[in-house]
């Protein structure tokens, strides 16, 4: 489980954690229904590329602005591999970050064609061979477009609500990753996660988290004092 901070207690056994993580999979589910299982709009694996490559650094809601115009020039694999590099970075130059955004964008699209015959690849491994997908975002996007449950993204919600709960005190997000997919029940690694997101935006923020307000309080060790845990 990695190295933890000397001022917190050590974490309950596994068994223990997997009943409260499932007592929070209840709420979490009455609190954010689960429709669509990414915030991102696309229709198709190649969109779902894109838009995630786009979300770095940057709110779904403003990528989700950007997208219709995007999506309308560009359709295929071909197209984004092909893309003219300034009217790409024209397009999507509200999301931040736009020159490297697009260099990725392109190269990965060049990455699908060349490696993998052009169709998206689903596992990990293959994901974060394109440029600009890594780990969190390749579990993303598996998630997203299959429903794929063997990863959890783990992004700075997760990770810093995953140590307030007490279900990791890891810092790396791979080692929390590894941590959550010891607790979290196998159909439901991608929900946790999305939902976790969610809880982490509405109630659990870095700074102020509203623990009056969370539903998940009593299953908390951290609750009155979440802001002392980052």
């Amino acid at each position: 489980m990695g190295k933890r901070k000397s001022n917190l207690p050590p974490l309950e056994d596994i068994s223990s954690r997997k009943r409260r993580v499932k007592k929070m999979l209840g709420i979490l589910k009455k609190n954010y229904p689960i429709g669509k299982r990414t915030a991102l709009d696309y229709v198709n694996p190649i969109e779902m590329v894109v838009a995630t490559i786009l979300s770095a650094q940057c709110t779904d809601k403003q990528v989700n602005m950007v997208t219709p115009a995007l999506f309308k020039k560009y359709h295929t694999i071909k197209d984004f591999a092909n893309a003219d590099v300034i009217e790409l970075e024209t397009l999507i130059k509200p999301t931040g970050f736009f020159h490297n955004k697009t260099k990725n964008i392109i190269a990965s699209a060049k990455g699908i064609l060349e490696k993998f015959g052009g169709e998206v690849p689903r596992s990990i491994e293959d994901l974060t061979q394109l440029t600009g997908i890594g780990r969190k975002t390749a579990n993303v996007i598996k998630y997203a477009v299959w429903g794929d449950n063997d990863g959890i993204a783990v992004d700075t919600h997760v990770g810093r609500l995953s140590r307030r709960l007490e279900l990791s005190y890891n810092m790396d997000a791979g080692k929390v990753e590894q941590d959550l997919l010891e607790v979290t029940p196998a159909d439901a690694r991608g929900e946790f996660s999305w939902m976790i997101i969610q809880h982490g935006r509405a109630i659990c923020d870095a700074r102020k988290p509203l623990c009056s307000q969370c539903p998940m309080a009593n299953l908390c060790p951290s609750a009155g004092h979440a802001d002392n845990i980052k």
